[in-house]
């Protein structure tokens, strides 16, 4: 059976134009799927004369009957991914289980998340790395950490949810403060967010990868949208002014779900002068 699967990626520093590429070659696409990164990426398309900035949602979303996935790669934040939801839908593009899948798998970003974020970046002041400040890096930290990490499938459980965020919440808190002098966060407010951030998500929760292998080996076309760019990859990007995931085609297989022969043509992004 022949691949039809294709992987766009960029091969500077980001802002390659990706999301234009991604854009033209969705619609012939069955499945397109985010696997690296989070809401620190952006791709902008313009649609029908309708211009569209998304930063978590594939922008498959804009193409019917086409099946949009974020897999369990991505550093995924609920409280974007929702702000972006509503955009959508208030702009008449129909957004739901139908059309859009979120990996089980997933790691949450959390508000300590990009609190770390900022603490740290002022700390380090002038050597400081320059991040976006979305949380990414903390929220890959903890799943490397793992027993300060949460994913999807944890909000699906309100109770065990609101077990774990007060108890790495109380962590994170003593953390801060002694690392930092920061005033504590209020986590109980947390626990009733991500507990009604679960409730809107949970149609949308399941596993991607299962989906994305069936896809293959059901003949469907799948196209995999890269983030930043091959420049800012974790492991071959310019360390440590580098994002914290695999952003090349070496990170589909872990952060989609699927075997290395999924990754497809492989079409690589530039632009005529470099900026980063």
């Amino acid at each position: 059976m022949k691949n039809k699967n294709i992987t766009v990626i960029g091969l500077q520093w980001g802002d390659e134009g990706k999301g234009k590429i991604v854009d033209t070659l969705a619609d012939a696409s069955n499945y397109v799927a985010r696997y690296c990164g989070g809401a620190n990426a952006g791709h902008t398309v313009t649609v029908a004369g309708e211009r569209f900035a998304l930063h978590l949602i594939p922008c498959g979303i804009l193409h019917e009957n086409t099946m949009n996935v974020i897999g369990n790669g991505v550093a995924f934040d609920p409280v974007v991914a929702m702000e972006e939801i509503e955009a959508l839908r208030q702009r008449g593009v129909s957004v739901g289980p139908e059309n859009l899948s979120i990996s089980s798998m997933a790691h949450v970003v959390m508000p300590w998340h990009k609190m770390h974020d900022l603490l740290s970046e002022q700390q380090l002041g002038a050597k400081k790395i320059g991040t976006t400040a979305r949380g990414i890096g903390p929220c890959y930290s903890d799943k490397a950490n793992r027993s300060t990490a949460i994913r999807m499938m944890e909000l699906l459980d309100e109770k065990a949810l609101a077990m774990k965020i007060q108890l790495v919440g109380a962590i994170k808190n003593s953390t801060f403060q002694a690392m930092y002098g920061a005033e504590a966060m209020d986590i109980n407010e947390i626990v009733e967010q991500y507990i009604q951030l679960g409730r809107l998500l949970k149609p949308m929760v399941r596993n991607t990868g299962a989906m994305l292998r069936q896809a293959s080996k059901d003949g469907k076309s799948v196209l995999f949208e890269g983030g930043q760019g091959c420049m800012l990859d974790i492991d071959h990007g310019t360390f440590p002014y580098v994002t914290s995931s695999s952003v090349s085609a070496c990170g589909v297989p872990g952060g989609a779900g699927v075997p290395p022969s999924s990754v497809g043509s492989v079409v690589g992004i530039m632009k005529a002068y470099s900026t980063r």
